[in-house]
This record gives C-alpha cells, sequence and structure tokens, in this order.
C-alpha cells in the first residue's frame, strides 16, 4: 500500500527535476525535491542527467551566436516587399475594418480627447432629453386635460369590460378556432 502511494510522489518529484536544476521552483517545491534527491539515489542520477543535459543547451544555445544585422535588415524588406505584392481585398461595406483602421491611426491622445468629446455630447443630450420630460411631466393632467387640450399629446384607451368566468364543463371543452369554424 505504501509504495502504490509513493509511486505519484516519486513521478511528481521526477517531474519538477528540470526546473529543479534551472533554479525556477518555488521554495516549498525546491524542499521537497532537495529532500527526494538525499533519500533516493536512483533520483540523484537522473538530476545529475538533467544537470547535465541543461549546461549543453546552454553552451549550444551560446555557441550559435546572434543573427546578424544584414539578416535582420533582410528580413523586414521581404516582409515589407510582401506587403506590398499582397492584394488587399477589402470590401466597400466594410464599415467595422473602416472604423478599426480609422481609429488604430489615431493617437493616443487624439483618442483620449475624442472619448471625452463623446462623452460630453452624450452628457449633453442627457441634460436635453431630461429636460423635456421634466416639463412635459410639469404639464397639465386630469381634469386640467379639458381645459388645455392643445398642450401635449394625449391618447384615450379603452378596455373592453372583463366577462366573467365560465369554469362549467362546457366552456372547458376544446373548440375548434374561429377561423377554422366556417370551413
Amino acid at each position: 500500500m505504501n509504495a502504490i502511494n509513493e509511486e505519484p510522489e516519486h513521478q511528481e518529484i521526477e517531474a519538477l527535476l528540470p526546473w529543479h536544476a534551472a533554479g525556477t521552483l518555488s521554495r516549498r517545491d525546491a524542499n521537497r525535491v532537495e529532500q527526494a534527491l538525499a533519500g533516493d539515489r536512483e533520483l540523484a542520477r537522473q538530476y545529475d542527467l538533467v544537470r547535465e543535459e541543461l549546461i549543453e543547451t546552454i553552451h549550444l544555445n551560446e555557441t550559435l551566436g546572434a543573427p546578424s544585422a544584414r539578416a535582420i535588415e533582410r528580413l523586414f524588406a521581404a516582409i515589407d516587399a510582401e506587403e506590398a505584392r499582397a492584394p488587399r481585398h477589402r470590401r466597400w461595406f466594410d464599415l467595422g475594418g473602416r472604423i478599426s483602421e480609422f481609429l488604430s491611426s489615431l493617437t493616443p491622445r487624439t483618442l483620449a480627447w475624442s472619448a471625452t468629446a463623446a462623452a460630453v455630447a452624450i452628457l449633453m443630450q442627457a441634460a436635453v432629453i431630461a429636460a423635456v420630460v421634466v416639463k412635459e411631466q410639469g404639464s397639465p393632467s386630469g381634469p386640467e386635460l379639458a381645459s388645455a387640450p392643445s398642450e401635449g399629446s394625449y391618447a384615450i384607451v379603452h378596455f373592453a369590460p372583463r366577462r366573467p368566468r365560465m369554469t362549467s364543463p362546457s366552456f372547458l371543452a376544446p373548440t375548434r378556432p374561429r377561423w377554422l369554424r366556417d370551413r
């Protein structure tokens, strides 16, 4: 039973070996790995192999060197040439794309001022709408309606009288709709 419980723990510690060799583990995980290495010779041998592989990888990457400045210039020239050759298939009705392109061409400062102006315009519209609503609510209502019919718009709504509920079985029976009865 104990060997079965230790197997996942051993695999987890073994998976942490490359990060321990690189020094990127948290303090808690590093302590767990160190304790496991102290108690398991096979794990310590695997850790030595991982460290050797890390050292060889670092050495290989250092010997490769960086690309020359001329290679970078050629790469950027090829990218620019590819953009010039590629036809831009734009649909004339692509409004979202046009708006996005326009907004991306603006500087952040211009975009901030534009957003501020839009917010001020929205607030002014809200103030005008609120003033109109308040003015409408101040208009005459109730008995004063008859004396001042020229102010504002009014609608008169008449509702049909409410029919009593019929609960007898004859009213509960399913019937055909009127439009089917005539046929």
